[in-house]
C-alpha cells in the first residue's frame, strides 16, 4: 500500500498505543501464572497478536472481558506443537525458551524479514540448561523440547536482550536453580522492564550488572490485574511530529517507565524543542531546532524518529549506535541513508558506529518502507516538514506496531 502524506502543520492530543514490548511480557507471563490475570490497556498490533496465538497455542485461555482488558487464564499445557510467530523478533526469542519447558517437542516458525534474523545466541544455553534443539543454521524454524534442567549457561548478549529476555521468562519454573552469565549486554533497559515484569508476577531475579543472573528454580508466578502502559516507542514519532511541526500532546505515558524509548527527552531537550512532563502526559512544541548529539545504542529503536528529528534541526547531528541496526526489519542505517538522501536529507555512515545528518530543506519525493514499520513512521513525520507530498511504498507495514499511526497523523493535522 502507497501512503502520501502532504506537508503541514500538527495540533492537538494524541494516546499512542500500548506498549508492544510489556504486552508481549505481560502475555507470557499470564501463561506462565496457574489462574486468572487481567491485563488492562491492552490493543492488539500484528506483534501483540502473535504473543497471543503463542500462548493460546501452550495452555492459556483467553478472552475479551470489556473494552481494552483481556483476561487470561494461565497454566502451560500446550494444545498445539507449532508457534508462528509471524514478524516478531520478540515472540520468537521469548517463546523458544518458554516452549523448552514442556516435555512435547514444539516448533517455531516465523515468516518474513524474521526467517533472516539471527537466532543461534539462544540455541548453545538451551541446549546446555537441558533442552533439545533443531535448527535450520541459527534461523527459523527451530523445534524445542524440554524440559530446562537449569544449571550454569554463557550467553552472548551483544545482539539482541531479546535472547536473554526469553531466558530469564522462563527459568524460573526449570527444577533447579540457574546461574546465567552474559556478555556484552546491550539494550539493558529492556532487560529492566523483563525483571521489572517478572517481580509483578511474584518471580525474583537476580543479578550483578547485567553480566550475570541468578534464578531460583521452582519459583510461580502468580496471576495479576495488570494496566500495560503507553508505548514510548511509538510515542517517540508523535513527538517528534510535535517538535518539528507544531505542538502536541501525548497521553499515557509514564515519565518513569522502565521503557528504553523514554530517552527520545534529551534528544528533543537537546535539540531545543519545546518540551513539558507532567504526570502521563508529555507536550512538545516548535522551535528552532539546532543539531544535537546522542547515544542510542541502549535505545536502538529510536533511530528512526531521531532521523525526522534531525532532518529539521539546523547543523548535523550525531547519533551512536548504528552497529545495533543492521538485524532489525531491515538494515535501518542503510535504509535511513538511501531514503532520506531521495527527500534531499544527507545521512552519513562514513564514521563508526555513527550516523551523521545534515538538517535542512526536505524535498518531496517518493521512498519506500522496505517492510519497516519505523521507517515507514520516520519517513512519514519528516514529511510533514517536506516542500511537497512524500509518499511512501509499503506503508501498511506499521501495522506492525502501530496500525492506527496514519489515522493519528491525520487527527492532528491543522493546516498545510
Amino acid at each position: 500500500m502507497d501512503m502520501t502524506v502532504p506537508p503541514g502543520s500538527v495540533r492537538g492530543k494524541l494516546t499512542p498505543p500500548c506498549s508492544k514490548s510489556y504486552a508481549q511480557r505481560a502475555l507470557a507471563a499470564s501463561l506462565l501464572a496457574d489462574g486468572r490475570s487481567e491485563l488492562r490497556n491492552i490493543g492488539f498490533c500484528d506483534d501483540t497478536r502473535s504473543a497471543l496465538r503463542c500462548i493460546e497455542t501452550l495452555g492459556a485461555r483467553t478472552a475479551r472481558t470489556a473494552g481494552d482488558i483481556l483476561a487470561v487464564e494461565g497454566g502451560l499445557a500446550p494444545r498445539g506443537d507449532v508457534l508462528r510467530v509471524g514478524e516478531s523478533g520478540l515472540a520468537a526469542r521469548l517463546f523458544t525458551p518458554i516452549a523448552s519447558l514442556c516435555t512435547a517437542p514444539i516448533r517455531i516458525e516465523g515468516r518474513g524479514t524474521l526467517l533472516a534474523r539471527p537466532m543461534e545466541t539462544m540455541i548453545a544455553p538451551l541446549r546446555r540448561l537441558g533442552a533439545r534443539i533443531t535448527d535450520c543454521g541459527g534461523r527459523l524454524p527451530v523445534e524445542v523440547r524440554g524440559p530446562l534442567r537449569g544449571g550454569e549457561a554463557f550467553i552472548d548478549g551483544s545482539v539482541s536482550s531479546q535472547f536473554v529476555t526469553g531466558l530469564l521468562m522462563a527459568l524460573p519454573l526449570a527444577a533447579s536453580d540457574t546461574t546465567l552469565r552474559v556478555g556484552d549486554p546491550v539494550s539493558t533497559p529492556y532487560i529492566d522492564m523483563t525483571l521489572d515484569l517478572a517481580a509483578r508476577f511474584g518471580v525474583e531475579i537476580d543479578h550483578q550488572d547485567y553480566e550475570e543472573f541468578y534464578i531460583a528454580g521452582g519459583q510461580r508466578y502468580t496471576p495479576v490485574s495488570l494496566a500495560i502502559e503507553g508505548d514510548w516507542s511509538a510515542a517517540a514519532m508523535l513527538l517528534v511530529a510535535g517538535a518539528t511541526a507544531g505542538e502536541l500532546e501525548v497521553d499515557n505515558l509514564s515519565a518513569l517507565s522502565k521503557q528504553a524509548d523514554t530517552a527520545v527527552c534529551t534528544a528533543l531537550e537537546r535539540a531545543g524543542a519545546g518540551l513539558v512532563c507532567e504526570a502521563e502526559r508529555l507536550t512538545v512544541s516548535r522551535r528552532p531546532l539546532r543539531a544535537f548529539e546522542f547515544d542510542a545504542a541502549q535505545c536502538p529503536d529510536l533511530f528512526p524518529a531521531l532521523a525526522a528529528l534531525a532532518a529539521s534541526a539546523e547543523g548535523v547531528s550525531a547519533i551512536r549506535g548504528t552497529r545495533r541496526l543492521a538485524r532489525k526489519e531491515s538494515d535501518r542505517a542503510t535504509v535511513l541513508r538511501d531514503e532520506y538522501a531521495k527527500l534531499g536529507i544527507d545521512v552519513d555512515l562514513s564514521v563508526e558506529d555513527t550516523m551523521k545528518i545534515r538538517g535542512g530543506r526536505i524535498r518531496a519525493g517518493r521512498v519506500s518502507a522496505h517492510g519497516d514499520h519505523r521507517i515507514a513512521m520516520s519517513l512519514a513525520t519528516a514529511a510533514l516538514r517536506a516542500e511537497g507530498p512524500v509518499t511512501i511504498e509499503g506503508a501498511e507495514c506499521v501495522a506492525k506496531s502501530y496500525p492506527g499511526f496514519f489515522a493519528d497523523l491525520e487527527k492532528i493535522r491543522c493546516c498545510a
